[in-house]
């Protein structure tokens, strides 16, 4: 195998061994997804973006069979793109989101409450157009293992929700699991983040929020399995204390482990500070620590 310590230079940018043992496990990480997702979530690890903010795919491709070449990882297969000649999208017209209106009053008013997935084109399209406008975090894509959620109500939609990839490493996070580096890395795939939980203006309805995550919690490792083909163990979160008091998770029965460093992603001559956030978790399973890789875990009830 070709040394890491090599210089590799791709589009103009030199990766240190660092990066490339990154890209390495990341690889190694997300073994089901297909070529494309695999270079757009190398490129979220690597904050490796063009000047308009997208994921620099086809650099991170050619990265990506330079390293196979090397013997450094394996690929899954090629897959052929099927085409919908059917498809009558016009070029340039963007979705505006979903509908917004105005809903109150007590929640059994709003029942049935339902999290409907976001799947086909023309309902992913609606659900980023709704986050990008809404959330305050905005919204620039969904990279590896995700699902998005439409909070749906008696009278229409009352938000979103998406489940992503976990953190890589939160120290307060890591020792509570009980994870040394090597086995995180093994078992980081089942452990799945709320990264977007959206309400839309207007909703003012009572409990709704905690109603939906506790419906979350009950019905994801079913989607997560039925999408991805494995169950995940533990959900976490992360809020901005100067924004919200996480109470809806509070209610819902997620634990605060305490705050994020605040020191952000960093890579070799670069490195950044943000908010520290706090950090919730939610247990999927009694066993969970077992199913995370920690020895004579003792179990504990989600």
């Amino acid at each position: 195998m070709e040394r890491l310590d090599a210089e590799w230079v791709v589009a103009g940018r030199a990766f240190s061994a660092a990066e490339l043992e990154q890209v390495r496990q990341t690889a190694a990480w997300l073994p089901g997804l297909a070529r494309r997702e695999l270079a757009d979530t190398v490129c979220e690890h690597l904050e490796w973006f063009t000047a308009a903010g997208t994921p620099k795919r086809d650099a991170c491709l050619k990265l990506l069979e330079k390293m196979q070449c090397a013997g450094m990882l394996e690929l899954p297969p090629l897959r052929q793109r099927r085409r919908n000649p059917a498809r009558s999208e016009k070029p340039g017209v963007r979705p505006s989101g979903v509908e917004v209106r105005a809903q109150s009053g007590p929640l059994r008013e709003a029942m049935p409450i339902v999290l409907e997935p976001a799947t086909g084109r023309q309902a992913v399209r609606e659900w980023n157009a709704t986050v990008e406008r809404h959330h305050p975090l905005g919204f620039r894509g969904a990279f590896g293992f995700r699902q998005r959620y439409f909070i749906q109500g008696r009278h229409g939609c009352l938000g979103c929700i998406l489940l992503s990839g976990a953190a890589r490493a939160i120290a307060a996070r890591d020792r509570w699991i009980g994870w040394e580096a090597p086995v995180r890395l093994s078992h980081l795939s089942q452990v799945v983040n709320n990264s977007r939980f959206l309400l839309l203006p207007g909703v003012r309805i009572p409990h709704l929020a905690s109603h939906v995550l506790g419906q979350l919690a009950r019905r994801v490792g079913d989607d997560w399995e039925a999408r991805w083909g494995f169950r995940p163990s533990l959900l976490e979160t992360f809020v901005d204390p100067a924004r919200y008091r996480g109470t809806c998770y509070r209610a819902a029965g997620w634990r605060c482990l305490g705050k994020t460093s605040g020191r952000g992603l960093a890579r070799p001559g670069r490195a950044y500070r943000s908010t520290p956030r706090l950090i919730f978790v939610k247990p999927l399973a009694a066993d969970f620590r077992r199913q995370l890789g920690v020895r004579g875990a003792p179990g504990e009830r989600p």
